[in-house]
């Protein structure tokens, strides 16, 4: 398995010094390991995870990752069944600009079948409102998406941070949802997940239909 992790300043920002975030690579035509990015002016948080064997991976075991280290306005990436998973820790702005966004979105309850569990069927699209867990794979050809928290060109000036297609300009926010008029006609898939008791450890790939 594969980890990286996006850093972030203050304001949400990535940091242009780093180099490119290998997750923005077609995970539909690959499923190389992601290599590791350093993070600048903070420690990069510590990732532990058991490495099942290879033929365990393609059958799609859990993975399970240490996310006590991850500190608010940090995004890691895991690999799970050969696809990028996010795992991002929300700030307290980021959750708060989730409620005024319903508007913009096609599908801001995710009522839309196949891509939500029912654990994840409330505004924050996650067990826990600052942790956010999906699959980094827009649901509309299979690109992967940029992450995005400041604006920049092409994006609204109002721009509350998300994620944005490069491929065909589909354009989702930190819960993982579309926004209308897109080209993707779903939201990020959240995929299957529990916590461990203390909260720091948490299991990809394990179906639990217990909801938030």
């Amino acid at each position: 398995m594969s980890e990286t992790t996006t850093q972030l300043d203050d304001s949400g920002a990535v940091d242009p010094n780093l180099p490119p975030d290998p997750s923005r690579r077609f995970w539909v035509t690959t499923a190389c390991a992601v290599s590791g990015v350093a993070g600048v002016a903070t420690a990069v948080p510590f990732v532990s995870s058991f490495a099942p064997s290879e033929k365990a991976k393609a059958a799609g075991a859990p993975v399970e990752v240490d996310v006590s280290g991850l500190a608010p306005g940090q995004m890691m990436t895991v690999e799970w069944r050969g696809k990028p998973v996010w795992i991002l820790h929300r700030t307290k702005q980021q959750i708060s600009d989730l409620k005024t966004l319903d508007p913009e979105l096609a599908d801001p309850h995710s009522e839309r079948p196949g891509f939500t569990p029912d654990f994840a069927e409330n505004e924050y699209r996650s067990r826990k409102p600052d942790l956010f867990i999906c699959v980094g794979i827009c649901t509309h050809l299979g690109c992967s998406p940029t992450p995005e928290f400041t604006g920049g060109p092409g994006l609204p000036a109002d721009w509350k941070g998300g994620f944005l297609c490069p491929c065909h300009g589909s354009m989702f926010d930190l819960a993982g949802r579309v926004y209308k008029n897109k080209p993707a006609p779903d939201n990020l898939e959240v995929p299957p997940y529990v916590f461990s008791e203390d909260g720091t450890k948490v299991t990809i790939g394990v179906e639990d239909k217990k909801k938030a």
